[in-house]
């Protein structure tokens, strides 16, 4: 039976490997920064491998057949290092990249590159605003400390902003549309600055942005490494069949 490594953290990656438990020797990996990760249904291994370099180890160490790149969107390093070990050790690799979010008629996006950049992006003028971009992040908001933020996360923010207003929210998705525009009114919240993370389970927050005629200031996406990869995880669970499965099998 094929070895596979799963680098995840998304709900894509623990979708998919689900489907491939059955076809394969899977491993999910977890950077381990979520304090209550959901079950994941296969044996997972937690924390990170000390760069490039110490993923190849893994992979050799372990007899990886095939590495798959199923981390956030946003998860630059993590990609890099994962294309990295990929071609010092041979082994191949392939990645979920799940698309990006597109605006539409109604949509009021500023679009910019870093958290850095959406800071600058709320003006001087006190705002309410909603930081919908995880616990990681948040910390650079403290150089606007004249806005009354709301900062919504899975685990609690440690430390705490060295803000004077800030409400601290700890849910996971999904969010519904209706639930985030209740959110949103009861909160009086005027802009939102988010990362393009595309799929459904989030995308509440930027229909009920719309419907409601709020800003949201929208974090780019960073460059990830070119490497083969699909968008959906039925089709990586196809392309995944065809590397575990000899053409013989499969009537080729």
């Amino acid at each position: 039976m094929k070895t596979i490594l799963i680098l995840g953290g998304t709900t894509e990656a623990r979708q998919l490997a689900g489907k491939l438990v059955t076809r394969a020797a899977v491993t999910l990996s977890l950077a381990g920064r979520t304090e209550s990760p959901v079950a994941q249904g296969v044996p997972v291994r937690s924390g990170g491998f000390g760069g490039a370099d110490g993923l190849a180890a893994y992979l050799t160490d372990r007899s990886i057949d095939l590495l798959i790149d199923a981390t956030h969107p946003y998860a630059a390093r993590i990609s890099t290092n994962a294309a990295q070990a990929a071609q010092l050790t041979g082994v191949p690799i392939l990645a979920l990249r799940r698309p990006g979010w597109e605006p539409v008629e109604g949509d009021r996006w500023i679009e910019v590159d870093t958290v850095s950049a959406a800071v600058q992006a709320l003006g001087d003028t006190p705002r309410r605003v909603f930081l919908a971009l995880g616990r990681q992040e948040v910390a650079a908001f403290e150089a606007a400390p004249q806005h009354h933020y709301l900062i919504r996360s899975v685990d609690p923010v440690k430390p705490e902003l060295a803000v004077p207003d800030a409400t601290y929210l700890l849910a996971r998705g999904p969010f519904r549309e209706s639930d985030e525009c209740a959110l949103l009114e009861g909160h009086s919240i005027d802009i939102i600055v988010a990362k393009n993370s595309g799929g459904a389970a989030t995308y509440g927050k930027i229909a009920a942005a719309r419907a409601l005629g709020i800003e949201v200031v929208m974090i780019r996406r960073p460059d990830l490494p070119q490497v083969p990869s699909a968008e959906s995880v039925d089709q990586l669970a196809a392309m995944v069949d065809h590397f575990v499965e000899p053409a013989a099998e499969r009537g080729v």
